[in-house]
């Protein structure tokens, strides 16, 4: 299977690069164009394709201004530009991907190890969101980006790219509650106006259209997202992984963002406690948080563990290998969304959009 051998690829890419960093900084290029090219060019592939055509072609009777009045506003103005100038539907994938393979490389750029940071956002995140969920996608690189505001402590620049990434896709307004941690550690003053910032958000969000949306597309139809307590349960079994193992020299070898990722870890766990009111929900917001689960793994082998060293910076490696595997070879949904993969990088079929 394609997705199994890219896989299964890049991780043995990385272990054979261990100790070449200078080429592994070099094939990173390489394999971040394949991705993007592998994911923005799919062809009637990803669960969002058919879906995204019956709103695509909606736009042909729009106005913008009544674009703006829908949700995720300058996610449809994407779907809106592309309809009006008249190019085929898969063209609207590719500015999606590119928001998002931008924030992913600008983040990337801040890890010791970039090529490690885009192999480990594969097997979940890339291929669920790139190639079926592209509004998230691209609120997701924008996250990224906010992230680096963070590190550098520059609240109002954070601010304004959360605030960027939720008119792609709303969900993403929920990174406001990092707001009074942007311009350094977090102390008990921090936590408790993040407390009131999440009281006040949740009022707000409590009378707001996209909540009464959320709650009747997500917890009031019924509908579940049957692998979200896997994918959930890794990325709180991550944040265990950090918090026992890798949390105190962490502090001592990255101060610089040891908050951030010290809050996304909490974040990762917090997932989990949103399955019993929606898996939908929880496992939207997981999506988010696989960038600070990819940023953990990615750096355990700058961490100065004394024993077993090798052990602790493989196990991630193979339990994400490992679930990967579950999901492609159990799941239905899997199949039935990705399979077969197929591309139209060297031309549309027949010069027809669908078929």
């Amino acid at each position: 299977m394609v997705y199994i051998t890219i896989t299964s690829f890049l991780f043995l890419l990385r272990y054979l690069l261990k100790n070449e960093n200078v080429a592994r900084n070099q094939i990173y290029y390489i394999i971040f164009l394949a991705l993007f090219l592998f994911s923005a060019y799919r062809y009637q592939v990803g669960c969002d394709w058919y879906g995204y055509y019956k709103l695509f072609i909606r736009f042909e009777n729009f106005d913008y201004q009544r674009v703006l009045q829908l949700r995720d506003p300058f996610s449809m103005t994407i779907f809106y530009w592309i309809s009006k100038m008249n190019l085929p539907y898969p063209y609207v994938f590719i500015p999606f991907n590119i928001i998002f393979f931008i924030g992913v490389h600008l983040l990337a750029r801040r890890q010791p190890d970039p090529l490690s940071f885009l192999v480990l956002l594969f097997p979940i995140l890339i291929i669920n969101m790139t190639m079926s969920g592209v509004r998230q996608a691209a609120a997701i690189g924008i996250i990224c980006i906010a992230l680096t505001a963070f590190i550098d402590r520059r609240p109002i620049r954070f601010g304004v790219w959360v605030f960027l990434a939720s008119a792609f896709h709303s969900s993403a307004i929920v990174f406001t509650l990092l707001l009074p941690f942007a311009s350094g550690r977090y102390n008990n003053t921090r936590l408790a106006i993040a407390t009131l910032f999440t009281l006040l958000g949740l009022f707000l969000i409590t009378f707001s259209d996209n909540a009464s949306y959320a709650f009747n597309a997500y917890i009031g139809s019924g509908r579940e997202a049957y692998g979200a307590v896997f994918r959930v349960g890794v990325l709180a079994l991550s944040a265990l992984y950090f918090f026992l193992f890798a949390k105190q020299k962490w502090k001592k070898t990255f101060p610089e963002d040891y908050s951030l990722v010290n809050l996304g870890a909490f974040g990762m766990i917090l997932t989990l406690l949103l399955i019993p009111l929606s898996t939908i929900i929880s496992d939207r917001f997981g999506y988010y948080f696989i960038v600070f689960q990819a940023i953990i793994f990615a750096r355990l082998p700058y961490l100065p563990f004394k024993n077993n060293h090798s052990l602790y910076v493989a196990l991630p490696y193979l339990g994400i290998l490992l679930v990967f595997l579950v999901w492609t070879q159990t799941s239905w949904h899997f199949n039935e969304c990705y399979m077969p993969y197929k591309s139209w990088i060297l031309g549309l079929p027949g010069g027809n959009i669908l078929r």
